[in-house]
C-alpha cells in the first residue's frame, strides 16, 4: 500500500458561506486514488476529483441536503477498499461543524452530522464518504417528515426500460392526486422519485401514504409493478419500497457519489428526459458538465409542496376495510396493525 506523502501535500479547498464569508477546508492526501475506472477512458479519479465535482454541484446539493442529518458511508481506500458506516460524529471533529442526535428505531442515540453548508460535504469527501444517506427531515423541524420518497426498485430479471415505465405511471398517479414527484437515478438500476411535503405529517404518516400508493400501482399495472414486500412474492416487477419512508430511514441523497467503481452519481433529471436518461453515464465527470448545460432539475422543489392528505386517507380505509398495514423491516417492532411479519413460504398453512 502506497504511503500518505505519495498521495500529495494537502490541497486547500475555499467554499461561500451562506451567511457570508468563506471556509477553507482541507483536503488530505488528494492524490489518493477513490475510483478505478470512470468514464470511456477508464481512468482513476481522486479524492481531489471527487472534492472538486462537489463543488461543481454545489448549489443543487446544497438545495437537497442544507439543515439535513446525513448517515455517512465511508471508503478510506477508495471503492475497492474496505467501507462502514460512520453514525456518531466523533468529538475530535472541527468545533464548526454542526450536528444534531438523531435515534434509531430502537432508541439508541447518536450525534449526526448535519449538512449546514458546502463545506461540510467536503469535509465527509475528506474522510473518505461515497455515500450521504439522508435523513427526512430537517434538522431545524424533526417532526415534519417533508419528503416523500418512492424508491422503484427492480427485482431481478427487470430491466432499466421496465423501472422507467413504472416511473411514468407513478408520475401519472401523482398528478391525479395533485402531486409533483421529482425524478433521480440511484446512480445503480433503480429510480427514486421525490414529493415535497407540507408541514404537519411525521414519517409514519408519510410511510402510509407510500404504502397506499404503491398499492393503487400496484392494482393498476399488476404485470409491471408490485407492492410485496417478501421478495419470494415479487416476481420480476419493480417493487414500490414504500419501507424507506419508515422513521429513523435514511436514503441515498441527490447528487451524491455512489460507491460504485466508476463514481456514478444518483442523478436528477426532467421528465422529458425519462426514455433517455443513462444511469451508468452519469458520472462524476458527466454530471457537471449536465448541470450547466440544463440547471438544476430539482431547482423548484421547494416551491411544490403538496398535500398527501389523499393517500393517507386512503391508507386509512384499507386498514377500516381490515386491510392490515404492510410488513415494517425486521429491525423494527411489531407495529400497530401490522401483517403478520412472517415469510409468506414459512408461515403455518390453515387446518
Amino acid at each position: 500500500m502506497a504511503s500518505s506523502e505519495e498521495f500529495g501535500a494537502p490541497v486547500e479547498v475555499s467554499v461561500d458561506l451562506p451567511e457570508g464569508g468563506q471556509r477553507t477546508v482541507s483536503i488530505t492526501n488528494p492524490g489518493k486514488p477513490m475510483f478505478p475506472s470512470v468514464g470511456p477512458d477508464k481512468q482513476e479519479r481522486t479524492k481531489l476529483d471527487l472534492a472538486n465535482y462537489y463543488v461543481a454541484v454545489g448549489d443543487p446539493i446544497m438545495r437537497t441536503l442544507r439543515d439535513r442529518a446525513v448517515l455517512l458511508e465511508r471508503y478510506p481506500n477508495g471503492v475497492r477498499g474496505k467501507s462502514f458506516f460512520q453514525k456518531r460524529i466523533p468529538d475530535s471533529a472541527p468545533d464548526w461543524l454542526t450536528t444534531t442526535r438523531v435515534q434509531t428505531i430502537n432508541g439508541t442515540p447518536s450525534r449526526a452530522l448535519v449538512i449546514s453548508d458546502l463545506a461540510h460535504v467536503l469535509w465527509a469527501a475528506n474522510q473518505g464518504v461515497l455515500g450521504l444517506h439522508v435523513w427526512q427531515f430537517r434538522a431545524s423541524e424533526p417532526d415534519d417528515a417533508d419528503e416523500m420518497r418512492i424508491d422503484l426498485d427492480p427485482s431481478p430479471g427487470v430491466t432499466f426500460d421496465m423501472t422507467r415505465e413504472a416511473a411514468g405511471h407513478t408520475r401519472d398517479l401523482l398528478a391525479e392526486l395533485g402531486m409533483i414527484g421529482f425524478p433521480k437515478t440511484t446512480g445503480s438500476k433503480g429510480i427514486h422519485i421525490y414529493v415535497r411535503v407540507e408541514p404537519g405529517w411525521d414519517s409514519f404518516a408519510v410511510r402510509g401514504a407510500v404504502v397506499a400508493l404503491g398499492r393503487m400501482l400496484a392494482d393498476r399495472h399488476p404485470d409491471l409493478i408490485t407492492d410485496k414486500w417478501w421478495k419470494e412474492e415479487r416476481g420480476e416487477r419493480v417493487f414500490v419500497d414504500f419501507n424507506q419512508n419508515a422513521p429513523h430511514k435514511n436514503m441515498f441523497g441527490a447528487w451524491g457519489v455512489r460507491p460504485r467503481v466508476g463514481a456514478q452519481v444518483s442523478t436528477p433529471f426532467r421528465w422529458d428526459e425519462l426514455d433517455t436518461i443513462d444511469p451508468d453515464a452519469c458520472t462524476i465527470d458527466t454530471v457537471p458538465g449536465r448541470l450547466a448545460e440544463h440547471g438544476d432539475p430539482w431547482e423548484l422543489m421547494d416551491d411544490a409542496e403538496c398535500t398527501i392528505t389523499p393517500l393517507v386517507e386512503r391508507f386509512a380505509s384499507d386498514l377500516a376495510d381490515g386491510i392490515p398495514d404492510a410488513p415494517w423491516p425486521p429491525v423494527y417492532p411489531k407495529m400497530p396493525n401490522e401483517a403478520p411479519r412472517v415469510q409468506p413460504s414459512r408461515a403455518r398453512k390453515p387446518d
